[in-house]
Order: C-alpha cells, then sequence, then structure tokens
C-alpha cells in the first residue's frame, strides 16, 4: 500500500510561517527554511519584548513623576513615600499622565502630601 502524505496540511503550515513573513528582506520572506528561522526568531524577540515593554513604562512613568516631585521641591522617593503613607491609591500610570498633563492636580496632591 502506497504511502499517504498529507499535502493539505503541509501546504496549510508553510504557507502561515510565509503569511507571517511578510515584508522581510530578500530570501526571509520567500524560502520557507529561511522564513521559518526568521520568523521564529521575530516571535521569540516579540514575546520577551512585551515584558520588556512593561518595564520600560514604569521607568518612565517613574521619570515623569520625579521631574513634577522636584517641581514642588521633593524627590521621587519622598513624594512617593508621603503618597503610600498618606493612602493615597494613585498608581504611577495615573500619578504620571497627572504630572504630566495636569500640574495642577499634581501639585495639589504634592500640597496634600507635605
Amino acid at each position: 500500500m502506497p504511502r499517504s502524505v498529507n499535502s493539505v496540511a503541509k501546504r496549510a503550515r508553510r504557507k502561515k510561517i510565509l503569511k507571517q513573513a511578510k515584508g522581510y528582506f530578500g530570501r526571509r520572506k520567500n524560502v520557507y527554511t529561511v522564513a521559518k528561522n526568521a520568523v521564529d526568531k521575530a516571535m521569540g524577540y516579540a514575546y520577551r519584548d512585551r515584558k520588556n515593554n512593561k518595564r520600560n513604562f514604569r521607568g518612565l512613568w517613574i521619570q515623569r513623576i520625579n521631574a513634577g516631585a522636584r517641581l514642588h521641591g521633593m524627590s521621587y522617593s519622598q513624594f512617593m513615600g508621603k503618597v503610600k503613607a498618606n493612602n493615597i491609591d494613585l498608581n504611577r500610570k495615573v500619578l504620571a499622565d497627572l504630572a504630566m498633563n495636569h500640574p495642577e492636580a499634581f501639585e495639589a496632591i504634592v500640597k496634600k502630601v507635605k
């Protein structure tokens, strides 16, 4: 009995990889084996950087809060310590937004914690 091969599924798998490699340069976009390596590498970077993105934003928020707090004569660590001590439940994302876009609201928070 001849060997049966599922060509339909094989072609679908290859098309899926080549579709993901769309826009890549050179053979990475149209040669399956090269495209597969490139897509695997790209997926690894995407997974890693979804985590790094969260770190980067936290750092950005801290810088913005620090800049806003220093305008009112406090350091970031002093400000955050007093925010926690006064039970103000605003996270860094919100505080950074206030410091950047609503300085009068941020100033009110600074005056409350001083």
